[in-house]
C-alpha cells in the first residue's frame, strides 16, 4: 500500500496541482473541516459508490487519523484502483480547511 503525508498533500494542495482526494470521514467530522477539494465518501459508501471512481487516476485517501483511510486505501487497490493512504489523517493535516 501506498503512503503519503499529510504535509506532501498540503505542498501539492497549495501549488494548486489537480489532486483527487477522497475524505471518507463521517458527516459530522466532515462538518469541521476538510481539505479544500476534497471529495466526501463516507467510508461505509465506498463500494456503491466505486463507479464514480476512474481506475485511470490517482486518489488520495483521507480519514481522521490514517486507519479507516488505510483500510479503504486496501479496498480500493484490491479492486484494481490507483489509492493511496495519506498517513496521519486530519489529525496531521495543518493546512486550509473548508
Amino acid at each position: 500500500m501506498k503512503h503519503i503525508s499529510a504535509k506532501e498533500v498540503e505542498a501539492i494542495v497549495k501549488v494548486g496541482k489537480k489532486v483527487d482526494i477522497i475524505d471518507v470521514r463521517e458527516e459530522f467530522e466532515v462538518a469541521t473541516g476538510k481539505i479544500p477539494g476534497a471529495v466526501h465518501m463516507p467510508i461505509g459508501s465506498i463500494e456503491l459508490r466505486m463507479p464514480e471512481l476512474d481506475k485511470s487516476r490517482e486518489y488520495i485517501i483521507v480519514c481522521h487519523s490514517g486507519a479507516r483511510s488505510a483500510a479503504v486505501t486496501r479496498f480500493l487497490e484490491g479492486h484494481g484502483y490507483n489509492a493511496t493512504n495519506m498517513s496521519g489523517g486530519m489529525v496531521d493535516w495543518e493546512g486550509e480547511i473548508e
